[in-house]
């Protein structure tokens, strides 16, 4: 892992030369790091929160794919305010034993450990009681049902949690710091919003090479992606759009034209303003509350790509099946583009954040200060 420190399994390169790194494994036929799924979101919060403990105990497991993760943040009753969390974890003599609910957990049907945010003292405000965890999601205590997607897929899940264990040095952060540190998760899967990129390992393990290893890293790649199959219809896929209107004639109707150039209009500056935020990174800048920006920005862009292949496809785009158009993928597009303005964050939190934090504007009224335990929740 090139951009991580020296003393964990990197170099401190800045990003920008990560990709060389990743070129020139590819190129060799080298097996990289891990980098698919939601891995990289938890070894991003132990790099900045974790103990050297859990840095060892984990970050190795993370680089060699060993481990898949999830994140267990959204709950049933709280939908986008993720301080109203009430899954409750109380003290044991060995560690936390915790229970309640979580929802839209994607990969936990298959991933061995498990980001948790739960609260720990219900007589605190509700972002103050609020501590970070690892949870083991192989252990009894721990249930995992798909949840089926109106796209078809089952990507999602809920997770229940009776009585389920945390070991004492499994706590990420200070007790009742935990919302500090989940800021931290969602401001990096804020930057990765627009889809999960897989790294050097995707290209590594394809082409030319043969052989065991590369037979094993691509059967792990496809576990670990096998959720996100679907994201770049979640995106809107726009680059679908010009070649459908040119292919399909519908480039001569001026309205179609129209639509068309404000999605790439859009898609252009939606890029643009990621590119300043890399450029950002590299200087040193940390990540904040921009992030938000591209989240937003990226809802922007997968509906007005939506609305751009329903003109082109016109009727045709309610069907699914080989004899839709693109093979049903349009369909699939339209069914997927609203989980962008609802997952990590939904659009009115993305511009809650982007008014308060990066353009000053006096928050909102709160009505829901004091003890946590008096609060309407549910």
């Amino acid at each position: 892992m090139p951009e991580w420190p020296e003393d964990w399994f990197g170099r401190g390169y800045p990003s920008e030369l990560v990709r060389v790194v990743e070129r020139e494994l590819a190129r060799a036929g080298a097996v990289g790091g891990a980098r698919a799924g939601i891995r990289l979101l938890a070894a991003a919060t132990l790099l900045e929160h974790g103990t050297d403990a859990q840095k060892a105990k984990y970050l190795r497991r993370i680089v060699t794919g060993e481990d898949t993760w999830c994140q267990l943040f959204s709950e049933p009753g709280s939908g986008s305010d993720l301080a109203a969390s009430t899954t409750r974890a109380e003290p044991a003599e060995d560690g936390w034993v915790v229970n309640g609910q979580k929802v839209w957990t994607t990969s936990a049907h298959h991933a061995d450990w498990g980001l948790l945010l739960a609260r720990t003292d219900w007589d605190a405000p509700k972002h103050k009681g609020l501590t970070y965890f690892v949870l083991d999601m192989r252990q009894p205590g721990v249930e995992v049902h798909p949840i089926r997607q109106m796209n078809g897929y089952a990507s999602f899940n809920q997770v229940f949690m009776n009585d389920a264990r945390i070991a004492r040095e499994d706590r990420v952060g200070e007790v009742g710091g935990g919302w500090a540190v989940a800021m931290t998760t969602l401001a990096h899967e804020r930057r990765r919003a627009d889809g999960m990129r897989s790294g050097s390992s995707d290209v590594a393990g394809k082409g030319e090479h043969k052989g065991r290893i590369y037979e094993e890293e691509a059967e792990e790649i496809a576990t670990a992606m096998s959720p996100y199959v679907w994201y770049p219809q979640r995106a809107g896929r726009v680059d679908l759009a010009l070649p459908r209107a040119l292919s399909t004639g519908r480039i001569a109707d001026p309205a179609v034209r129209q639509e068309l150039a404000k999605l790439l209009i859009l898609s252009s500056s939606a890029e643009w303003t990621a590119r300043r935020a890399r450029a950002a990174r590299q200087a040193g800048i940390p990540v904040g509350p921009e992030g938000s920006l591209g989240k937003l920005a990226a809802s922007h862009v997968a509906r007005q790509a939506a609305r751009v292949h329903t003109l082109i496809a016109d009727e045709d785009a309610l069907y699914a099946g080989n004899d839709a158009p693109e093979d049903g993928l349009i369909a699939e597009i339209l069914l997927s583009v609203p989980a962008v303005s609802i997952a990590g964050g939904t659009d009115e939190i993305q511009r809650n954040i982007i008014a308060e934090r990066v353009l000053g504007m006096p928050r909102e009224t709160r009505f829901d200060k004091g003890p946590f335990r008096d609060l309407p929740v549910n």
